[in-house]
């Protein structure tokens, strides 16, 4: 089992990792009847998109001997009624500009093939954006 979720009431869950013992919590958002005091489960999907990418980069920039430490991911998401769901998110990444062209193709071809990018609808649009400033 990788993690247990509680519903605390409120529109509210507390999401725990089994084998770490992390937790956080989510919450609907106002648009949707909820508090929005924290992530909401479509944040987390979101989010779990950029962290992926980050990790996977990450993953292959240490065996090309690249320095990805404070790399950032800005990241929104559009939501869509009918059915309420993820249509687009939006992916910004801050990465370190002092990386060859060569290794900049190589990570953006990981970037766009993480495990949690395979995993989405192929209708939810992905829009990922490499920027090599800082």
């Amino acid at each position: 089992m990788t993690s247990k979720v509680t519903y605390k009431g409120g529109l509210r869950t507390s999401c725990e990792h089994l084998r770490s013992g992390d937790v956080f919590l989510t919450d609907a958002p106002i648009d949707n009847n909820g508090k929005g005091e924290a992530f909401s489960p479509t944040d987390t999907v979101a989010t779990g998109l950029a962290s992926c990418i980050l990790t996977m980069m990450g993953m292959k920039a240490a065996g090309l001997e690249v320095d990805l430490a404070e790399a950032t991911a800005e990241v929104t998401k559009h939501m869509s009624s009918d059915p309420r769901r993820i249509s687009k998110i939006e992916i910004d990444l801050q990465l370190p500009k002092n990386v060859s062209e060569k290794h900049r193709k190589i990570l953006v071809h990981t970037a766009n093939t993480c495990p949690v990018h395979y995993s989405l609808h192929p209708d939810i649009e992905k829009i990922i954006t490499f920027n090599w400033v800082r």
